[in-house]
């Protein structure tokens, strides 16, 4: 049994549709991550389960049992904010062990669980220290072991890195991983941050205008989405759209038409009519630069020129013109600097057709 469930949650504000019948499981142990837009119904969805909300209609279950009504206290959630939340007025020590002292917890208990909460988080050194002598992440790792050590049956996260540099982020969400896999709690966490979601997640839900979109493991939604939504949502994609001119089968793909004029292959099992309209995903990391060529001697090419270079040390992204007003983005990772394309220059652009994916005319 799934340890929370929603079904068919609901919330209104006023004419707004926040969430519209969301229904989803989120398995034991894991990290299971909301991405969307801001608006799109993942905040509103962390704080009904939070109990900070009340929902219009559905129902949360933790471990089959409905908790509608149920106040937050009485949850057992240990909740991390996107504002830091943490008492000004209060030492290091003193903010962890806020929730257990409220709890009633005896003292020698909460000195032996707030030392260990430190130990986790790799704050033994600075308990004795005040909020305002702390870095960003120092105090975001106060406010991660306040929540950690009520030994709550569910973490919650809403957007927790989002104040934090570049590389603190990438600090911080390693730490968040490593223990949500040592202590084997299930966590729900929030972001609008693609890569996060990607590097830190077991599930990841896509929400679009308080709907779910899409629910998958990472690679399973970056490699195959479903829809166009989450193909562009989730990681930098190229849209082609297209006309189907001969179907595939099963063994063999069918052959489409794009808006830059030429022919490329794509498998599809079967399921494209002929004149049907398409759109084809090609992710930037699948596209490959070729010398100037004849594209109706290869498949899945077209010939372009370099409109943009952009050098990010491990990766050179490259955007191509090509036929048809469309630019097209090329990344290629560990460049070579004798192959290095400049702005200008003319080039062939090519895909192998197992790498194109099929995402369909309305979505």
């Amino acid at each position: 049994m799934a340890p929370v469930t929603f079904e068919h949650a609901t919330k209104r504000f006023g004419e707004t549709i926040a969430l519209d019948g969301v229904s989803v499981a989120v398995a034991a142990g894991e990290l299971f991550t909301l991405l969307g837009p801001s608006g799109c119904g993942k905040t509103t969805l962390l704080r009904i389960v939070a109990g900070l909300l009340a929902q219009d209609a559905g129902t949360v279950r933790f471990d089959g049992v409905p908790v509608d009504g149920v106040p937050p206290w009485a949850r057992n959630v240990g909740v991390v904010f996107q504002s830091y939340a943490i008492f000004p007025h209060l030492s290091v020590r003193d903010n962890i062990a806020y929730g257990l002292r409220a709890r009633g917890v005896p003292a020698d208990a909460v000195a032996s669980r707030v030392a260990e909460a430190a130990r986790l988080v790799q704050l033994e050194a600075l308990l004795d220290r005040m909020p305002a002598a702390l870095s960003g992440g120092q105090q975001q790792r106060a406010v991660l072991a306040r929540a950690l050590v009520i030994e709550p049956r569910l973490l919650l996260m809403d957007e927790p890195l989002s104040n934090l540099d570049a590389r603190l982020r990438r600090d911080m969400r390693a730490l968040i991983r490593r223990l949500q896999r040592e202590l084997g709690i299930t966590s729900v966490y929030v972001t609008h941050d693609q890569e996060e979601a990607l590097a830190i997640s077991d599930t990841i839900a896509v929400m679009d205008r308080g709907r779910v979109l899409e629910t998958g493991r990472p690679w399973e939604l970056y490699r195959q989405p479903a829809s166009r939504f989450v193909a562009e949502f989730l990681g930098s994609m190229n849209v082609v759209p297209g006309l189907v001119v001969r179907p595939g089968t099963a063994g063999t793909p069918a052959t489409v038409e794009t808006a830059f004029g030429a022919a490329w292959q794509v498998p599809d099992g079967g399921r494209l009519p002929t004149g049907g309209p398409v759109h084809l995903g090609i992710r930037p990391e699948s596209m490959r630069l070729l010398p100037p060529a004849d594209p109706g001697q290869i498949w899945n090419a077209a010939p372009g020129t370099v409109t943009e270079v952009a050098y990010l040390g491990a990766v050179v992204r490259y955007r191509i013109a090509v036929a048809g007003g469309l630019t097209l983005t090329a990344e290629v990772h560990d460049p070579d600097w004798d192959t290095l394309r400049a702005v200008g220059d003319a080039v062939t652009v090519y895909c192998p057709a197992g790498k194109v994916l099929l995402l369909g005319p309305d979505r």
